[in-house]
């Protein structure tokens, strides 16, 4: 999880632990985009089920970020 509002910390968070913050964001900005950003060592299923996780909790604005290859 990275938290843009408060600088680039990030912290390993359950899935749980994810969607509370994100609900949290969304309760104080519903217009609050979720970025995803995976390494690419993450398999390209679990950033599947992390969008459906997203989906089925209604989390509406849900993009993926790519990185150009150098």
């Amino acid at each position: 999880l990275r938290d843009l509002d408060k600088g680039a910390t990030e912290r390993k968070v359950t899935r749980d632990e994810l969607l509370a913050a994100i609900r949290d964001k969304q309760t104080r900005n519903p217009d609050q985009a979720v970025v995803i950003s995976a390494d690419k060592e993450v398999r390209y299923e679990a950033v599947l089920e992390v969008m459906d996780m997203l989906q089925q909790n209604r989390v509406q604005k849900v993009g993926l970020l790519a990185r150009p290859r150098n």
